[in-house]
């Protein structure tokens, strides 16, 4: 008798090594579930998957343990989604994590004080990356505290308001490895904290010092930092052209530098930056000194220079003709809201700066389509260019963009004259991830049927108040453009379910704002939900035809909501109450609901028990009790009230004349 031969079921990944399997798991990056339904095929996957997982980014402190134990090989820890980490947690995070631990953002986590820190510090012994920004209660003892991370290298204390030079100079004394700090908006912090950072912090590559109130006395040592590449003065009132002088001694590795809102900076203290910097590479001068003739000339020895950001400042003829005369070839070059930017002017920049990769012209509202024929035909290699609100640029100078320029990446033409045939010609740059066309008045479905058809890498697009789309033009895009993640079509009032159906077929689609669509339903919404599983931001105020039905698929499907904006819709107490079950939501706006009562918002509020942000009509505040805030607040929600009464849609025409009219004067 023959025997029978035993056929077992192998597991194929059972005969691959821990490392391939991990080579594997990083090539499921796109969704966010893919790697959590690999876990969940079996237990050698839920094995590997938490060994393999090492960075994190959880929603609420209460299931940090059991999720910590979950992963034990966690090496960056994101807490910037929790708006309460208290010292228990941190504690917590210190003892399991204590010898994985490399990074930690603490940015927007209040609740947590020195103690916490310490206890980071000092059992973490690898962590070398740590971002406080917004601690607002945060004092000196708990700036002390981070002084024993002896291996940190990077550290952001944005808007610490309350830590003093002190703080400051503990961390300098403790932290000698430090490579980039950031202490903008830390008020309390001076030159004396400041100066001591640069005499016993050696290795910082990169500080920012925005809107501190120091003076010309630490410059001089910052400015001798043998590694220091970034360095950000904005909002530095303090800071003069005598302080500048500091330069002509030399920094010769600094490669950017930004002086933005530097009231007291000239032309004479920009001078001494061809003295000392000659490999700065970046340079910001937004809402500085004039751009005149002598501040071009005196910066035009900057031979390596490759972008510099003028936004918001006055410049003259002269000076961008002198800024074309540069011996260097910039890559950037960013006039957004430049008062005096003409014709004359921008085209004698763009014919000598032929290697423009990003240029932003947004509101520079004296240009016309002289400056665009010469921009189109000298700068052909453009993969960013943003001229929002050149409304004196006629129709026919758009086609120009798309002759010319294939190398478009991200392309803002808001607020402009473009219509069909100009769209047509966009379709060529088939690169297009970002396209901008809100208040487009010209614009119909014929020409978004072009972008469909041939921009099929298109990521982003921006139709608020185009009011010549429909149902057909958003199908084409949603045929045409299948990686789609991000579309506004509000006020957009032709628009019906039909869009939103197509639109279902977008799976990568993670934010959609429709408000001011007339038409949509509850229909229209359920596809979304449905489709478009990665939706975390939805905004469908003003869409007075959804209501609780259109609630129910979101709170099932669209399990990584995080924003919603449902004011003025038709949504009741049962439609609020169900998106409890959306443990990711954390932002909710619900002005104007006529459906909603005070009891049934209490029970909605109580049962999101993510919520970090709310917006409320003020009407509710006396309706609602007191204990109920202290305790959500407790929680870490912030309530912002509004009390604006209904307003009625204005034609669009109408607006837009209103806006201009608005900011007119200054232009």
């Amino acid at each position: 008798m023959k025997k029978q031969k035993v056929f077992e079921t192998i597991n194929i990944f059972d005969l691959l090594s821990e490392e391939i399997v991990f080579l594997i798991l990083d090539c499921l990056n796109t969704n966010p579930l893919d790697k959590k339904s690999f876990s969940l095929a079996c237990k050698s996957f839920y094995s590997l998957e938490s060994k393999h997982r090492k960075k994190l980014k959880p929603l609420r402190q209460e299931h940090l343990p059991k999720i910590l134990t979950r992963y034990p090989s966690i090496t960056h820890l994101d807490l910037s989604l929790c708006p309460r980490i208290t010292d228990n947690s941190l504690t917590t995070i210190s003892s399991v994590c204590n010898s994985t631990l490399r990074s930690i953002d603490l940015s927007k986590s209040g609740a947590f004080s020195g103690s916490g820190l310490l206890s980071l510090s000092l059992n973490c012994k690898n962590l070398v990356e740590i971002d406080i920004s917004n601690a607002i209660g945060l004092k000196d003892a708990g700036a002390a505290a981070l002084a024993e991370a002896k291996n940190l290298e990077k550290l952001w204390m944005g808007r610490c308001k309350l830590v003093t030079d002190m703080g400051v100079g503990c961390i300098a004394v403790g932290c000698k490895k430090l490579k980039v700090m950031s202490l903008k908006w830390c008020l309390g912090v001076g030159d004396l904290g400041v100066g001591l950072i640069a005499v016993k912090c050696k290795e910082i590559r990169s500080l920012d010092l925005s809107y501190l109130p120091i003076t010309n006395k630490c410059l001089p040592s910052i400015l001798k930092l043998q590694y220091l590449e970034d360095l950000v003065l904005e909002g530095c009132f303090g800071i003069d052209d005598d302080s500048l002088a500091a330069l002509k001694h030399g920094c010769k590795s600094l490669k950017a530098l930004d002086v933005s809102s530097c009231q007291n900076i000239s032309h004479l203290g920009l001078s001494s930056l061809t003295s000392g910097t000659g490999g700065l590479q970046q340079l910001t001068l937004a809402y500085g000194s004039p751009v005149t003739l002598a501040l071009a000339d005196g910066l035009k020895k900057l031979s390596m220079l490759q972008s510099i950001k003028l936004d918001g400042s006055v410049v003259t003829c002269a000076g961008l003709k002198a800024m074309g005369n540069w011996c260097v070839s910039l890559k950037e070059l960013s006039l957004s809201k430049c008062l005096g930017v003409t014709d004359e002017g921008l085209s004698s920049v763009v014919t000598k700066h032929r290697n423009l990769k990003k240029l932003d012209i947004t509101c520079c509202r004296k240009i016309t389509d002289v400056s665009i024929a010469q921009i189109t035909s000298s700068c052909t290699t453009l993969s960013s260019f943003k001229m929002e609100s050149c409304t004196l640029v006629p129709r026919e100078a758009f086609v120009l963009i798309g002759q010319r320029c294939h190398s478009l990446e991200e392309l803002d033409l808001t607020d402009n004259e473009i219509d069909d045939e100009g769209l047509k010609s966009i379709s060529r740059c088939s690169k297009l991830s970002t396209l901008k066309l809100g208040i487009c008045l010209n614009i119909t479905d014929l020409g978004l049927a072009h972008v469909g058809m041939s921009c099929s890498k298109l990521i982003e697009l921006d139709l608020y108040r185009s009011m010549g789309i429909t149902d057909t033009g958003i199908s084409a895009i949603a045929h045409g453009c299948p990686d789609l993640e991000m579309i506004n079509i509000a006020y957009c009032k032709d628009i019906t379910d039909t869009s939103l159906i197509s639109l279902s077929k977008c799976s990568k689609l993670n934010t959609f704002e429709s408000r001011g669509c007339p038409f949509i339903t509850s229909l229209g919404l359920a596809a979304i939900a449905v489709g478009c599983k990665q939706l975390t931001k939805l905004d469908i105020k003003k869409c007075h035809n959804i209501n609780d039905v259109g609630m129910l698929p979101l709170a099932h499907f669209s399990q990584n909501l995080r924003q919603i904006n449902l004011s003025y819709s038709s949504v009741t107490d049962v439609g609020l109450l169900s998106l409890a079950s959306l443990g990711c939501l954390q932002s909710m706006t619900i002005l104007h609901l006529k459906g909603l009562t005070p009891s049934g918002l209490a029970a909605a509020l109580l049962a999101c028990g993510g919520l970090t942000k709310v917006k409320l009509q003020a009407s509710f505040k006396s309706l609602l009790p007191q204990p109920l805030f202290k305790h959500l607040e407790a929680r870490g929600c912030v309530f912002q009230w509004r009390d604006k009464g209904f307003q009625a849609e204005l034609d669009p025409k109408c607006w837009k004349l209103q806006v201009e009219d608005m900011v007119g004067g200054g232009y």
